[in-house]
C-alpha cells in the first residue's frame, strides 16, 4: 500500500522468538531493533513493561532524532504490578445497571480493579440488570455481594430496577456508590420512601411529575437542541468539612485539619443534563440525605450521601473519566477499602 514503517509492532498470543522477527525485519525493511512483539499478558498493565524491555521506547526517540538517556526505572508503575500480583483476597462488587455490553462501563469497572489492587484485594464484579430487579428478588439478586455501584446511563429503561436496588442497599447498610444517573435514582428512592413523596420522580422520566426532585437547570429549559443542554467537561465543587466525600478526597491528601481544609475545592467532570432540584434541598438534609458537594458557581448539587451509613454516595459527575493506574480516584479507593473491610 505504499506504506513504509518505521517500527512494526506484531500482536501475538505465543512469543516469537528471533528468527521470526528477523524474517520479518528482512521482508519489511525494518531494523531488527524496531519489530517488538506484543505478547499476551496475564495483565493489560503489564504490556508497557514488555514493550520498554524490547526497547520500544530507545526505538522511538533514535528514529525521531531524541537523545537516548538513562533508562526509566518505571518505579511506581512496579510496584503497582506487584500489588496486583499479590492481591489475592475477593471482594464482591455489584454492577446495576441495564446495559448487558460489559465495556459500556468499562471505565467504572477499571476504576474499581485499580482501587482494589490499591487496597490489596482483587475486585470481582457481578452485573445486575436492572430491568430485572423486583422487590420479590432483590435480595436474592443482591445476595453475596460487599458493595454495589448504581451504573449511569440515559433513558428510562432500567429505572425502576435501580431504585429498588438502591433501596434495598440503603435500608441494609450495603456500601453503595451511585454515578451520574446512579446518583439521581439514590435521590428518587429517598424522596419517594423517606419524605414520603410516593410520585417523586425525574423529569427527564416523567415531566409531569408532581415531585421533581431531578429536572433541568432552570437556565437550559429554553435550549432546545439536545446536545446543547447537557453540561460536560470539569466544572468546581467545594466540598463540606467533615463529610465521608470530604474525607475521602483528603485522607488521599493527608489533609486532616479544618485549616488546610478551607481551600476544600475540587474539580470533576461531567456528562448529564438533569439535576438535583434545590428546592427540595433543606428537606433532604432534614431527613438525613445530605447535600456534601456543591458547585459554587451555580450552587447545584453534585455530591449527596447518608452520612449514619456505612459508605452511601452519589456523585452527579464521573469519577471513573479521571482514575488512572498510578492515581485511582480517591472515591472508588473509600468505596472499595469500605467494602473489603
Amino acid at each position: 500500500m505504499g506504506i513504509q514503517p518505521d517500527i512494526l509492532v506484531l500482536r501475538t498470543e505465543r512469543h516469537l522468538d528471533d528468527s521470526m522477527r528477523m524474517k520479518v525485519a528482512s521482508f519489511c525493511n525494518v531494523d531488527l531493533e524496531c519489530v517488538v512483539q506484543s505478547e499476551d499478558m496475564p495483565s493489560i498493565y503489564e504490556v508497557p513493561v514488555s514493550m520498554q524491555k524490547q526497547g520500544l521506547d530507545a526505538a522511538i526517540m533514535r528514529k525521531i532524532g531524541i537523545p537516548v538517556g538513562e533508562t526509566p526505572a518505571m518505579k511506581p508503575w512496579h510496584d503497582f504490578l506487584t500489588k496486583q500480583r499479590n492481591a489475592t483476597r475477593e471482594v464482591h462488587i455489584g454492577l446495576v445497571g441495564k446495559y448487558d455490553l460489559q465495556d459500556a462501563y468499562k471505565s467504572i469497572r477499571e476504576s474499581l480493579n485499580l482501587a482494589g489492587i490499591y487496597n490489596d484485594v482483587k475486585v470481582k464484579l457481578h452485573f445486575v440488570n436492572s430491568e430485572e430487579i423486583t422487590k420479590a428478588n432483590v435480595a436474592e439478586k443482591l445476595d453475596g455481594l460487599q458493595g454495589v455501584v448504581v451504573c449511569p446511563g440515559f433513558g428510562q429503561r432500567g429505572i425502576e430496577g435501580k431504585i429498588i436496588a438502591a433501596e434495598y442497599t440503603r435500608t441494609n447498610d450495603i456500601p453503595t456508590f451511585g454515578i451520574c444517573l446512579g446518583m439521581q435514582m439514590m435521590v428518587i428512592e429517598f424522596a419517594r420512601n423517606v419524605l414520603g413523596l410516593a410520585d417523586a420522580n425525574s423529569a427527564e422520566m416523567n415531566p409531569d411529575t408532581p415531585h421533581n426532585v431531578i429536572d433541568i437547570m432552570e437556565e437550559q429549559k429554553s435550549i432546545t437542541q439536545m446536545g446543547g443542554t447537557m453540561r460536560l467537561g470539569a466544572y468546581e465543587c467545594e466540598l463540606r468539612e467533615g463529610s465521608k466525600a470530604a474525607q475521602a478526597y483528603f485522607s488521599e491528601k493527608g489533609i486532616v485539619n479544618s485549616e488546610e481544609f478551607a481551600t476544600a475545592t475540587i474539580k470533576e467532570r461531567h456528562r448529564h443534563r438533569y439535576e438535583f432540584n434545590n428546592a427540595y434541598k433543606e428537606e433532604y438534609e432534614q431527613k438525613g440525605m445530605q447535600c456534601v458537594g456543591i458547585n459554587p458557581a451555580a450552587d447545584l448539587v453534585e455530591i449527596v450521601e447518608i452520612p449514619e451509613k456505612r459508605w452511601y454516595i452519589g456523585t452527579q459527575f464521573h469519577p471513573e473519566y479521571s482514575s488512572t493506574v498510578l492515581h485511582p480516584h480517591p472515591l472508588f479507593m473509600s468505596f472499595i477499602k469500605t467494602c473489603a473491610k
